[in-house]
């Protein structure tokens, strides 16, 4: 992985979205629900005030708005303050 958050951000992999199809009628991609969870795959060194508890590969829940969208070689993913994550699913 070449990007590196800093301080106390961590970069998430979003879970895909879920394929739904109503009557045999395929919803496109911008019809779709967001996922609100992910997987940790990098993680900043935090900051004097606040330790970084989150691991790489920790699934975690965030809010619908949280975070900012990036794409890299062809993958997105959502980068975000750790206090935006709401949980980390065990």
């Amino acid at each position: 992985m070449n990007i590196k958050p800093l301080a106390d951000r961590v970069l998430i992999l979003p879970a895909p979205a879920e394929e739904k199809t109503i009557g045999g009628i395929i919803i496109p991609d911008t019809a779709k629900e967001k996922p609100l969870q992910g997987k940790v795959v990098a993680v900043g060194n935090g900051t004097k005030d606040e330790e970084m508890i989150l691991k790489i590969d920790d699934t975690v829940l965030y809010g619908k708005y949280a975070g900012t969208e990036l794409e890299f070689e062809g993958t997105k993913y959502l980068i975000m303050r750790q206090s935006d994550v709401l949980a980390v699913l065990g």
